[in-house]
This record gives C-alpha cells, structure tokens and sequence, in this order.
C-alpha cells in the first residue's frame, strides 16, 4: 500500500482549508423549497436550481409516488436489455413535443449525456469548437472524442481575437474561418445555452447563422434554460427564435424540471437514432428510474398547460436584480434567475470574502454560497443567487435586507 499519496492528498487538503478555498457541505434536513430547515433552523433557500419551485410541488411528488406503485422502484437493466418501459417511451415523446423536437434519449443524468453526445458523431477528422466557459460535462464529453478541439472566446461571435478572464481567444467565427477547421468532415459547435456561473445565454441566433454559413451542427446544454427561458420556458432555443435550426438539445431534469435526476439529449431524429446505438453512457448505465420519470411527465404536463410559474421567475428576478442593484451591488447583468453579486474590488483575496460572506448571511437565516476558484477564475469570486417561483415578495424583501447589513460589515457597499 502506497502512503504518499495520502500524505500528499492531506497537505493539498490543508492547503485549501489555509487559502479559503475548501468546500464544506451543509446538511439540509427538509424537503428542498424556498424555505428549508438547516442545523434545526428554518432558513430562506437562495442556491437551488429548482428555479420553478417544483421539487417539492403536491402533483409532482404524488406522480412519483403513483409511478412507485404502478412501475417499481428500478429497472435492474440497461435499457436494451430489459429497461424500457412504456413510461419512459412516454417522457421521450413529452420532452420532444415540449422542446419542439424529432426526438429524446434519456440518460442517468445530463453529466452522462453530455458524456456520450460527441464521440458517437465525431472522429480525427472532425472539429470540435466549443465556448470557453461550457461546463464542465461539455468539457470531459469533448475530451472523451477523438475529434480536434477548438475553444472561443466567451460569446464572441466575430472573427477578431478577443480577451476574457485574462486569456485572449478568438471569436466563434474566427475559429470556423481557420482552414484546418473548414477541411474537417463534420464540425459541431458545442454551447451553454445558459452559463450557469454568470447567467448569461449564448447568442444562440447568431450561433446557428454561423452553423448555417460554415455548415456546422449544433449542440446546446439548456440544463439552466428548460422549463423557464422563452417565452413559454422551451428554453434558449426558443428564447432567440431558432426552435428548428438546433441540432441536439442536451438538458437535465435535475434543475427546474422537478429536481430529482436524469437527463436527456433531443434532437433530429437520425440524430437520436444513432445514439441509441452507440452512445456508451446509455448502453451501460441503468435506465432512470420509473419514479423519476412519472414525476417528469408530470412537470411538463404542468408546464405545457401554463406559464404562471416562469411568468412569476421573471418578475422574481427583475425585482432581485432592480433592488440589489440600487443597494450598490456588484451584480452581472443578465435576464435570468441566476444573479452573481461580485466581490472583485477585493481581489486577489475575494475567496475568503465570499466564504464569510456566505456564513453571515446564513446567521441571517438567508441559504447562499460562495463560488470561487477553481469552480470560476481567479479574483471572480461571487454569491450566486439563485430565484425560483416559490420565493414569495416578502422572501425577496428579507433577503436584500440581509444582504444589505452583511454587505455593509464587509465593506461590499
């Protein structure tokens, strides 16, 4: 048995404790929800992605519940084997009527479908051009493929290099310009639709102009989009009006699609069809879960019949990001339930300001984290505040007015 790499792993382990930068893992002892009760202290939840409010939501639980009964608990199979069941065929065809799509896959978890969506379609001979701030599934999925990978510049559509968190890229345009790019057999472009980060959406309309000119597919992650961005919550596709010029739609029903797990990627139907073949997470990983599936049917059943709740997350969010903002926040702009207050002006030692600032505003019976390196870049420290549905006027009231009082003991405003 080797040591060293405990006593190394130790010393790397105090080495982030020292620096501010190790994470501790709150326990939560409730359902998830707006409110939610930590260390026996019932406290505001401003972090979760369950931007619609549904994780908890009566139907939705009683759906899960009724599947459980009905289904089982679990498959014990992969699905081409002995793991599909009607239900699943169902969702497949919910989700692709809901994003206006040929197709659906499901997956263990969007992790894994992200995992398995390039290397079935892309080889040596192809090209990979990808946003520099994708997430971290996008970024293993392409490392996982064969094909020539390529980065651009975050949201930069032009042909110029351009400089972002300290590194100059060029623009996607300038990227599928180069001639090796052009000489590639397929090239797909690879996006966020939504940066969970910074809350702000890729330019999907001018991506997909793009796609059209340089004869790329494309390939978005709506997991911070589905359910609520656009003008009945189908997502960024439908934010920027190019429901039919996507290619594969990667999405998860972990955030606002009910909050459990699973995940999917829809698209054309040539598309799926091959993944089905050949996609690995999917041939070898147990399907999902018949609870988890009869609870999402029932989300988008909820979500097709009407948009009360993302009608109610965009006032929630502009009201947030209005009010933060004349308080003299730091703030990111953005039309999305995500809202990153900044401490930059703290910088290089921004972390350790992000961490107290969490815990005081937890004594103040407000749930935020604080993000820092190496989750994003150096002296980008921040609060992400996360809105949902289920946060009333009055839970928004209470947690300005904490962010107020702890900003001003640190010197944040």
């Amino acid at each position: 048995m080797s040591r060293r790499i405990f006593e190394d792993l130790a010393k790397q382990i105090e080495s982030k404790k020292k620096d501010g930068l190790y994470k501790d893992e709150r326990i939560i002892e409730s359902h998830q929800g707006a409110e939610i009760t930590v260390g026996g202290r019932k406290v505001l939840n401003f972090c979760a992605n369950n931007y619609l409010g549904l994780s908890s939501h009566p139907a939705v639980l009683q759906a899960a519940k009724d599947t459980v009964d009905s289904r089982g608990f679990g498959l014990s199979s992969v699905r081409f084997i002995c793991g599909t069941q009607d239900i699943h065929k169902q969702l497949e065809k919910k989700v692709s009527e809901f994003l206006g799509t040929d197709d659906t896959i499901l997956y263990a978890a969007c992790f894994d479908a992200n995992g398995g969506v390039f290397d079935p379609f892309l080889d040596q001979e192809c090209a990979i051009i990808a946003d520099q701030l994708n997430h971290a599934s996008i970024i293993d999925g392409v490392r996982l493929c064969k094909a020539k990978r390529y980065i651009y510049s975050h949201i930069q559509m032009g042909t110029g290099e351009y400089e972002f968190d300290g590194r100059k890229q060029l623009g996607l345009e300038g990227v599928l310009q180069l001639e090796e790019v052009r000489n590639c057999k397929y090239r797909m472009i690879a996006t966020d639709g939504v940066f969970s980060m910074n809350g702000d959406l890729a330019p999907l309309d001018r991506i997909c102009e793009l796609a059209e000119k340089y004869d790329a597919l494309v390939m978005v992650d709506d997991s911070h989009a589905s359910g609520f961005v656009g003008r009945t919550g189908r997502g960024t596709h439908e934010y920027f009006g190019v429901m039919d010029k996507v290619d594969l739609i990667t999405t998860t029903f972990g955030k606002a699609l009910g909050g459990a797990s699973g995940g999917c990627t829809s698209g054309r139907a040539v598309l799926i069809d091959w993944l089905r073949q050949v996609s690995r997470p999917y041939l070898f990983s147990n399907t999902l879960a018949p609870s988890v599936v009869g609870a999402t049917i029932k989300v988008l059943e909820l979500l097709s019949s009407s948009t009360e709740l993302r009608d109610r997350l965009e006032s929630n969010q502009k009201y947030f990001r209005q009010r933060m903002t004349a308080e003299g926040f730091e703030i990111l702009p953005g039309d999305h339930a995500i809202v990153p207050i900044m401490f930059t002006k703290f910088s290089p030692d921004d972390a350790p300001v992000a961490q107290a600032f969490a815990n005081d505003m937890l004594a103040e019976g407000i749930y935020v984290i604080g993000f820092f390196y190496p989750v994003v870049a150096k002296g980008q420290s921040r609060i992400r505040v996360q809105l949902s549905a289920a946060h009333t006027r009055d839970h928004i009231d209470k947690a300005i007015a904490a962010f107020v009082k702890v900003g001003r003991k640190h010197g944040v405003i």
